[in-house]
């Protein structure tokens, strides 16, 4: 059944939304599937609008920009303002709980959740708030296609020795803000 997952995360230059998609991407051709991912960001790099993107699929993939993106990640209000006009109406859109969701959005399911927060009052650390995002969107949207074992292995190998317990649990309570 499972043929494409196409996923957009944005941000602000420094929020490492590129590294969070880089670590689905590996994960998904560690699991056998196909990937690829695309970044952006402005020429202001930290402070500005950035995005990644993601394909996973378990068939070639012909095009590497996202075309049906059914899954919007937006971490500030920059991003979101920059982003919102390029998500399908029945995909799902996560957003910081700082971002203001307009009421006439058309979007099948919003998350407005307390990502940033999250990552500076439950680990410590506001740099973490990436890999709270990709337990959310694991949970959300990925837990059916990559093994668990295998987004926390790939997660331990693309951050910094010293902080692999840190972002693990960044991970868990990304998952947990989800199921609530």
């Amino acid at each position: 059944m499972f043929q494409k997952r196409e996923m957009r995360l944005s941000g602000s230059g420094g929020q490492g939304v590129i590294l969070a998609a880089i670590i689905f991407a590996d994960a998904a051709i560690e699991d056998g599937l196909n990937a690829i991912q695309t970044q952006s960001y402005g020429p202001e790099a930290r402070g500005g609008a950035s995005k990644a993107e993601v394909i996973i699929s378990d068939s070639d993939i012909n095009y590497p920009k996202v075309m049906n993106n059914k899954l919007l990640l937006s971490l500030t209000q920059k991003a979101f303002d920059k982003y919102i006009g390029k998500i399908d109406e029945d995909g799902i859109l996560i957003v910081d709980e700082s971002v203001e969701v307009p009421s006439d959005i058309k979007v099948k399911t919003i998350y407005k959740l307390p990502i940033l927060r999250t990552a500076k009052e439950k680990i410590g650390i506001a740099m973490v708030a990436n890999i709270v995002s990709i337990g959310v969107i694991y949970e959300l949207a990925c837990k059916d296609i990559i093994k668990l074992e295998t987004i926390k292995s790939t997660i331990a190998g693309r951050v910094p020795k010293a902080t692999i317990e840190k972002n693990i649990k960044a991970f868990e309570e990304g998952v947990a803000l989800v199921r609530g």
